[in-house]
């Protein structure tokens, strides 16, 4: 009796025994798993060092969008995002910038919508002439539905444009004082290679040019160019006062950019971590656009207190043309027709 009592505490001491190993074996595993768990939700809390890249000088007003860029990434997200900048083409022309957000060596860019409407044809919408009379009215344009379907043409080709910001109008510069569109006709124009851009200008009678921006001040000087489609703070920096001595600020086109992240690494960010991305471009491109319009007249009095005469022209004179240029641009695109035919007062 003595024996079966042994031989029985014996046995229920390995049960026990076996019991609480199973027991410890499920917490340990629970343990994993809840460990597992706070792996994948901590993501939200990496660290990110970016690159961004764009091809305005340093003291250029895209410069101060990028860095005001990287400093709401930082503030927003808690000093988890910081940025490097690579201003003045460092990391070589749109085209290169492009194609490294597309692999993914390079996180955001600065790409003007010029050369992004040879990505997608449906950019050339923003650059139907007097379609805005305001910085103010083509800044709310960029957060209508038409305008995000335009940014999303980009997403097939592993780009994600999330924003738009503006840097200047465009206006037109003379040698000799032009004050008709009449006048226009058979003048050599510098203007931006973009299709869109040119097309414009033909419409006119003008002879477009692409010459590359260091050499415009030159071609001015010689007379190779009697004139250019600029900006005003570009007239400024180049000092292209000097050689085109008359500006009729006609301000018939904005000029915007987009900003744009790499789809590779924007899309492998937890969403939390993606909106702050938004959110801080959002802010960016609201200072960006509204600092270069506080600084147009000062750009104005600059170039007059230089000599430079400045003046405007009859924007009515440009409607034959304008109806021209709707017609042709809404038939190359269903985007282009909608974004016209939204804000085409």
């Amino acid at each position: 009796m003595t024996k079966k009592r042994g031989l029985y505490l014996f046995i229920m001491t390995i049960v026990a025994a076996l019991f609480l190993s199973a027991c410890g074996d499920d917490s340990d595993e629970a343990k994993a798993k809840d460990t597992d768990k706070a792996g994948s939700s901590g993501d939200a809390g990496q660290t990110y060092n970016f690159k961004l890249a764009h091809i305005a000088p340093p003291d250029h007003i895209w410069n101060e969008t990028a860095t005001k860029f990287a400093e709401e990434l930082e503030e927003r997200s808690d000093g988890r995002m910081k940025m490097e900048l690579y201003p003045g083409g460092q990391l070589g022309g749109e085209p290169d910038m492009v194609q490294q957000l597309e692999t993914g060596s390079l996180d955001f860019g600065f790409i003007t919508t010029a050369f992004l409407t040879s990505r997608s044809d449906a950019f050339s919408a923003w650059f139907a002439p007097y379609l805005f009379d305001s910085y103010e009215s083509a800044f709310e344009a960029k957060d209508t539905d038409v305008a995000k379907k335009i940014l999303a043409t980009l997403d097939d080709q592993g780009l994600r444009a999330k924003n738009y910001f503006f840097s200047g109008n465009r206006t037109m510069m003379f040698r000799e004082k032009v004050e008709t569109p009449a006048e226009i006709k058979g003048l050599t124009l510098r203007v931006t290679p973009s299709p869109a851009l040119q097309d414009w200008y033909r419409l006119l009678g003008a002879n477009p040019e692409s010459i590359s921006l260091p050499d415009v001040y030159q071609a001015a000087q010689t007379g190779v160019i009697d004139g250019m489609e600029m900006d005003l703070d570009a007239a400024v920096t180049s000092n292209f006062n000097e050689v085109t001595g008359f500006a009729a600020l006609t301000n018939h086109m904005v000029w915007p950019s987009v900003m744009i992240a790499s789809g590779e690494k924007f899309d492998a960010m937890p969403e939390e971590d993606q909106k702050i991305v938004e959110e801080a471009m959002a802010a960016a491109s609201e200072y960006g656009t509204m600092k270069r319009a506080s600084l147009e007249e000062e750009y104005m009095n600059t170039l007059k207190d230089r000599g430079m005469e400045l003046y405007e022209m009859d924007e009515s004179l440009f409607d034959p043309y304008k109806e021209k240029y709707d017609e042709q641009y809404k038939a190359k695109d269903p985007l282009i027709k909608e974004f016209i035919e939204t804000f085409r007062k």
